[in-house]
């Protein structure tokens, strides 16, 4: 439970209809499946004592009895057990019979949680044998100790602060105001369900997207276990759906017809850390609440949940195409707007034969071609210079003339070596100034252009390199509109990809797949036997390291041993862990200090819930130190092999 990951578990045991002595070993079973696998919050489902179907037979005493001999076999079975554990059964408290769900810790029950919506339609009629649940809490004497009933129960772990678990029961979830948003708003971050759902066409479907929403709309992690094969079969079949969610992201399902157990991780601190930065997501109120604590033992968890390498990037291929579409259409349509209240003749693109030139000149193309503009008007200016390969060159040329775009060369060699000659720059000291030298100078010429054409320049530079500060201050770090600033380097690749794949163009598609098979680089140094010599990733790391970095430190707020912890899962088998601890360490130390070039960007249109706008989704100080970040890392590849 380290780090706020909470491994947790729903199964559905196949029970017999009102056998309580056999329903309770298969239960006990179920619980030592989900202990083996480490879970630390189990759930079975709605009334699995005594099997849902059992209708009348609710109103016998003798299996009221039996019920609760069952409950107290289930406890005294599970002392040594660690964890919260919810089981359905019937009760009775007061005279009056009610569908509750008992929360065990370490053998004790902890709490009693009655179910407050009861159907009395189609083919369920609750509401003849049991009472709703009601929010006042009480305490009622079960097993020789007072225990509190009612629904506003909220069970707090000790070890993990940010572990708070509230229950309910089937239909609660599907009344119009189930008890799950109350439970929310009173700090809860995991919600537990018992139900008994039975099966029908298309209803699994819905089931789904009930859970999966509820978990979207409360930022709470949602377990769903339900009633499966060894409920009566009378009228009904019940299939077993379990269902285990995070904030909208469905991490496990159980097949249906099967009875399985679902195993997963949920990450609370995660969780937390959503609500605490939405500020539309209410302050805890937990007045009426009762907070009941219970303990766990605090041990690192095995992740078994899957965690994308890829975050920016849809793995499925229909998404990702899907994904491409929508995002070239928002930086179109947002080039535009900016094109349209300009009302800009002409725009001006850099073109190197890279990615991120290719990307924008895509783009332009799109929204001249949605504005009725000639394409004609975009002027596509390539500047060689020392660093210039050949392949680049002919790259950005082809490029410009397939789509119809004006190219013009501006050789710049001449202009940077009298400027080096002027500021006293040695031509063989191959250092920044050299490397920056010829980026402002390709930038003076796109903004003069820019004039000359009545146009405006448009920039290239991508979030990755952005969040780097892989950029010439003031050189392509600037222009008049950034139509990449909020695309990370890896979805610019399948930008590029999606556009070669649906042109239907051969020589488009020719040029644009060898531009993809180019070695990302600045090009200013010279290159080596005609072939590319400055590859970027060999100079600050695999952009998919640092993109990954990039989407958990910024948009899920990972601290970064956590960070790197995921990335290590993430990543296992295809980078050593030294090699993504060297990068994360570069990541931290260059985003905090490149921040004043972000603090001056350019507008350009947000794609992604990622971006590093000053004016939107990054408020943070230039002057801001790395220091606590760093020290966090500091020594944990040698803290771990110590432990090994």
């Amino acid at each position: 439970m380290e780090q706020g990951f909470v491994k947790v578990a729903a199964a559905t045991p196949k029970i017999e209809v009102a056998d309580c002595k056999k329903n309770v070993d298969v239960i006990l079973e179920s619980i030592r499946e989900m202990e083996q696998k480490g879970a630390k919050v189990m759930v079975l489902p709605e009334l699995c004592v005594t099997g849902y179907t059992c209708s009348d037979l609710f109103w016998q005493g003798r299996l009221l009895d039996e019920a609760m001999k069952s409950l107290k076999k289930i406890a005294e079975e599970t002392v040594q057990t660690d964890a919260l554990i919810f089981v359905g059964l019937p009760m009775e408290v007061s005279g009056k019979l009610y569908n509750v769900a008992a929360v065990l810790n370490h053998g004790r029950v902890l709490g009693i949680v009655p179910k407050k919506y009861l159907p009395n339609y189609n083919e369920f009629y609750e509401a003849r044998h049991f009472t709703p649940g009601t929010e006042t809490v009480e305490e009622i004497f079960l097993f020789g100790r007072a225990v509190p009933f009612g629904m506003n129960l909220l069970f707090n772990c000790e070890q993990t602060p940010h572990l708070t678990v509230a229950a309910e029961i089937c239909e609660d979830l599907w009344a119009p105001e189930p008890p799950s948003v109350r439970h929310a708003l009173a700090g809860a971050t995991v919600i537990v369900n018992l139900s008994a759902s039975d099966e029908m066409v298309g209803k699994d479907s819905y089931r789904r997207s009930l859970v999966s929403g509820q978990s979207a709309r409360l930022i709470c992690g949602y377990i769903y276990s339900t009633a499966g094969e060894g409920e009566s079969s009378q009228d009904l079949v019940f299939g077993g759906q379990n269902l285990i969610a995070e904030n909208g992201v469905m991490l496990a399902e159980a097949r249906r017809f099967q009875n399985q157990t679902i195993c997963t991780e949920l990450d609370v601190d995660r969780l937390v850390s959503e609500r605490r930065r939405m500020t539309t997501y209410p302050a805890q109120k937990a007045d009426g609440y009762r907070r009941i604590p219970f303990s766990l033992q605090l041990t690192e968890t095995e992740l078994t949940r899957f965690v994308d390498p890829y975050p920016f990037v849809p793995s499925d291929k229909r998404n990702r195409e899907m994904r491409c579409d929508e995002i070239l259409n928002i930086q179109a349509m947002g080039l535009k707007k900016r094109l349209e209240h300009t009302r800009c003749r002409s725009a001006v693109i850099g073109i190197s034969g890279g990615l991120d030139s290719t990307l924008a000149l895509l783009v332009t193309v799109r929204a001249f071609d949605l504005l009725g503009m000639p394409r004609e008007q975009i002027l596509s200016v390539t500047m060689p210079c020392f660093g210039t390969t050949d392949r680049t060159y002919q790259n950005a040329c082809q490029l410009t003339r397939c789509l119809g775009a004006t190219l013009k060369e501006v050789d710049i060699r001449e202009a940077v070596t009298i400027h080096f000659r002027d500021i006293g720059q040695d031509m063989e000291t191959q250092d920044v100034t050299y490397e920056n030298g010829q980026a402002r100078e390709r930038t003076q010429i796109l903004m003069d252009l820019a004039n000359r054409t009545g146009g405006m320049v448009i920039g290239t530079g991508d979030l990755s390199e952005l969040a780097l500060g892989w950029a010439t201050y003031n050189g392509d770090h600037m222009s008049m509109y950034g139509v990449n600033a909020s695309v990370p380097k890896t979805l610019v690749r399948h930008l590029v990809r999606y556009y070669a794949d649906t042109c239907g163009e051969e020589q488009l598609e020719k040029i644009l797949l060898d531009i993809l098979d180019t070695p990302v680089s600045p090009e200013l140094l010279p290159p080596k036997d005609g072939v590319i010599s400055q590859k970027t990733e060999d100079l600050v790391g695999p952009y998919e390291l640092h993109d990954f970095f990039l989407y958990y430190m910024l948009r899920v707020t990972y601290e970064p041993r956590k960070l790197y912890r995921v990335a290590k899962y993430a990543f296992r088998g295809q980078y050593d862990d030294a090699v993504i601890l060297k990068w994360l360490k570069t990541f931290y130390r260059r985003f905090f200090a490149q921040q004043f070039k972000r603090s001056c960007l350019p507008d350009g249109p947000k794609v992604g819930s990622v971006a590093v706008s000053p004016r939107g989704d990054l408020r943070m100080p230039s002057d801001a130190c790395a220091r606590i970040w760093l020290e966090e890392l500091d020594g944990l590849g040698e803290s771990e092999d110590a432990r090994k």
